[in-house]
């Protein structure tokens, strides 16, 4: 998962590391899908879960890969009673907007300035959220 990670988030920041998504796996909250070549993550709180990341591999995209994660994340937590799910995202990412307004999801809020952008200056995050059903 780290290195699918890093190449997917290479030059956006720091990617997370194995011992970190260890500690996230261990928890009876956090789902997961995937396989070989991405992944989606998401931790579940009562009935509302939070997608902490989405990452397919730079030279696996553009196939649907990324949607079948999230429809099958968006299932897994359905079937343990989330009724919402709640995910961010860079103002500035066109394709991850694309693939959640795609899927469903709306806008219900903004964190101005939350990413910072290795080239500097900082992008506004997107709080989007969908109902499951």
């Amino acid at each position: 998962m780290a290195r699918i990670h890093a190449a997917a988030f290479d030059g956006q920041g720091r990617a997370w590391r194995a011992d970190e998504f260890a500690d996230l796996i261990a928890t009876d909250q956090v789902l997961c899908a995937g396989d070989m070549h991405g992944f989606a993550m998401a931790r579940l709180i009562v009935d509302e879960a939070e997608l902490l990341t989405l990452a397919t591999h730079p030279t696996h995209r553009r196939q649907g890969r990324a949607r079948r994660l999230l429809a099958t994340l968006e299932a897994d937590l359905l079937a343990r009673s989330a009724v919402r799910l709640f995910l961010e995202v860079a103002e500035d990412n066109a394709p991850a907007r694309a693939l959640y307004h795609a899927a469903g999801y709306v806008e219900t809020a903004r964190r101005a300035k939350y990413y910072a952008r290795p080239s500097g200056g900082r992008v506004d995050a997107l709080i989007l959220s969908k109902p499951l059903e």
